[in-house]
Parts: structure tokens; sequence; C-alpha cells
């Protein structure tokens, strides 16, 4: 039972990951590798202020999620001037960056020995030690980055990023400021990414780079170009996929090693089907 209340939790802090990059990626059409990064800022940010200074939970977050976007807002500035694959490289570049702080910056991090001793989260009192209540905390953060980016993107800012991930100049040709457009979404993706780095931090209790790599970034945006581009549901979805696949495969007899490498074909898989099917839409169109 505590084994499967592990792997929900993942898959809870995993959603929240996926929407968080959908704003951004999805609605803006903003292909970001430096997600992980924002991630491990604000799961960094909430391991230092708790095991080094006691702050509660309720004070952490918040400062974790600011930070985070205080970097987010000052890359989208330089970066979004920048249009397609060179954005994606300037992402790229800022993902090698944040991890060669994380790594190398071993006064604050502590570099590759990582943070220890990351105490549990307190809640108006109450400790939050066991999987069960971990998991409900997860639920219910998850569920309101989920509402929060709903009624986010039915707004005339939410229109607004559909309209310029379709058509960018045609946009702006109406009037919109797509700079600004993109600098906020970028920023709030951000933002809410520092949301499971802080869970993450205080349930595992303990960090260090290895969880915030390219690679990280890279299997995020997977999970959004699976679940659908602007597709929240599908983003839950495809995280419950990804995250417990490897775990069905072990159950199966499967090694773990053999059972990562199987992960990553079925999902590279899948997205060479998905982008077989948008081409194909994408002709038919024409």
């Amino acid at each position: 039972m505590e084994y499967i209340l592990h792997l929900l939790i993942l898959v809870g802090i995993y959603v929240m990951l996926s929407q968080s990059l959908n704003l951004s990626a999805g609605f803006g059409g903003m292909i970001s590798l430096a997600h992980a990064g924002f991630y491990g800022v604000g799961a960094y940010t909430a391991a230092l202020l708790a095991a080094d200074y006691q702050l509660p939970f309720l004070l952490v977050l918040p400062v974790a999620m600011l930070l985070s976007g205080l970097l987010a807002l000052i890359v989208s500035a330089i970066a979004l001037r920048t249009v397609d694959s060179y954005f994606i490289v300037c992402t790229l570049g800022i993902q090698v960056i944040l991890f060669s702080l994380m790594r190398n910056w071993t006064s604050l991090t502590r570099g590759v020995f990582g943070i220890p001793g990351i105490p549990n989260i307190e809640l108006f009192g109450v400790v939050i030690q066991s999987r069960l209540s971990f998991l409900l905390l997860t639920l219910f953060l998850a569920a309101l980055i989920f509402f929060f980016l709903k009624k986010l993107t039915q707004t005339s800012f939410g229109r607004t990023l559909r309209a310029l991930s379709e058509d960018e100049v045609f946009t702006q040709s109406l009037g919109k400021n797509v700079y600004l457009s993109k600098v906020i979404a970028f920023t709030v993706s951000a933002m809410l990414a520092a949301v499971p780095g802080a869970l993450y931090a205080h349930y595992i209790t303990y960090i260090d780079p290895t969880s915030f790599t390219v690679d990280e970034s890279i299997f995020i945006l997977s999970i959004v170009i699976i679940g659908g581009m602007r597709n929240l549901w599908g983003s839950v979805i495809a995280s419950a996929f990804l995250v417990l696949l490897p775990e069905v495969l072990r159950f199966i007899g499967m090694p773990s090693s053999v059972a990562a490498n199987i992960r990553q074909i079925i999902y590279g898989g899948i997205l060479i089907l998905i982008m077989f099917r948008y081409n194909k839409g994408a002709k038919s169109q024409i």
C-alpha cells in the first residue's frame, strides 16, 4: 500500500510539472527545455529555507515560486527575442546553467552531496508525515493548479496565447502585445513548476542535482506532447502512463534496467505516431 501511495505522489508531482509546462509550451507555443531547472530552483529554495532556517512551508512555497518566477522573467526577457528553434536552444542553455549552479555552487547547494535533513511539512500545527496525508496535499495542490490554468486559459489572455501559438504575426496585427503575453506565460509556468519542486524536496527529505537534469526536462516535455498540447486532462493521463509504465513492467518480471529502456522506446514510439498524425492532419488542411 505504501508503495502505491508513493507512486501516486510521483504521478501528482509530474501532473503539476506537465500542466505548468503546458501553459507555455502548449498554449503559448514556447517549447522549453528548462522546466526541470525551474523545478529544481523551487526544490532547492524550499530545502535551504526549511533545513537551514526552519521556515514554515506556507512561507517557503511562495518564496520558491517568486524566486523561480524572477529567474524566468529575466530569462524570458532575453530568450523570447529569439524565435522557434533558437528559443529552444536558449532554454537548453538555461537548463545547463541552472544544473551547473546546483552542482558547482557548493557553498550554497552542497554540490553533489546534496541537501539532507529536509523537515516534514507542517500545516496549521499538523505535521504531514504519512504518505497518505502527503498524497492528499499533493492532490489538493495539483487540483488548484489545474483549475487555475483552466480559468486562466479561458480568459482573454488565454485566447491571446492560443492565437499566437497558431499565428504570431496575425495575432500581433490585431494589436495584441505578443512579447508581453509570452513573458507572462513563461514566468507563470516557471512559478507553478516551483510548487512540485518544493513538494518533492519535503517528500524525499533529500535533494541533489541529479533530479533536475536535461533528461528530466525532456521527460516533462514528453508528457506534455503525449498528453496533447493545450490538453490539461491529457497531461494527467500521460503523467500516470509514463510514471507507472516502468513499475508495471517490473511487476511482470522485467529487470528495472530493461524496463527503463522499454519505457523510452514506448513513449518514443508514441511521439513518432503523434507526429505522423499531426503531419497527416496538417496536410489534409492544405
